[in-house]
């Protein structure tokens, strides 16, 4: 579960390649260590056209898994896209797409610890997209906040590819390489555009840096 990645990319790259006409997110810097609940980009249909906007981390969590909690951290995963509580944000109006340079998932070494191991789709780490989810919730993420209403995101996985199954064999994030992948994922019939929930092809992404927080 990919609970950790960077972009190193400016927004015009990612307004260029992702068709973004709006910017919302003022002066972006890069981030090298975006982690669970922290505000990140995402592109989205919105009422102005396609917007490159800020979202934190952790779409809202189903109801069974909320029993005797009394926050909301968010999931930043989803893989089971049958289930009714993520089927509601499949549609033109809550799909997103989630810009990044690398992702890490964790390997576990002989004396149990665990360390980052970082991918992307080589070594000068280009950009990409995570096919994502958002949406509009209230609810308390932090006790010391209180209930607040945010933005939320998370985006899909699906089985692994070779070089992410060979860390992490369970799944890694639904990754969206070409334009046309994007444009399908923001403005193609559900139907259609889960057929992109698909792992890489092996060969695809590489292995550029291990035990680090964070990746530039």
């Amino acid at each position: 579960m990919c609970n950790l990645y960077s972009l190193t990319k400016g927004q015009a790259a990612i307004r260029e390649m992702a068709r973004a006409m709006v910017d919302h997110t003022g002066n972006l810097p890069p981030l090298a260590g975006i982690f669970p609940d922290y505000p990140a980009p995402i592109v989205r249909n919105g009422a102005e056209g396609r917007e490159l906007s800020l979202a934190r981390w952790g779409m809202p969590s189903p109801v069974f898994a909320l029993k005797g909690r009394k926050t909301d951290p968010g999931v930043t995963n989803v893989r089971n896209v049958a289930s009714p509580h993520w089927r509601r944000w499949l549609g033109l109006e809550s799909r997103c797409v989630v810009p990044f340079t690398s992702f890490s998932e964790y390997e576990t070494l002989p004396g149990g610890e665990k360390r980052p191991v970082w991918f992307a789709l080589d070594d000068d780490r280009p950009l990409a997209f995570f096919a994502g989810i958002w949406t509009r919730w209230t609810s308390v993420r932090k006790v010391k906040e209180g209930e607040t209403t945010n933005d939320l995101f998370a985006f899909l996985t699906c089985e692994a590819n070779a070089e992410v199954g060979a860390i992490h064999p369970k799944a890694m994030p639904v990754i969206l390489t070409q334009a046309d992948e994007i444009e399908t994922w923001l403005t193609a019939p559900t139907k259609d555009a889960l057929q992109l929930q698909r792992p890489l092809p092996g060969g695809a992404l590489k292995i550029v840096a291990r035990g680090e927080r964070h990746d530039g």
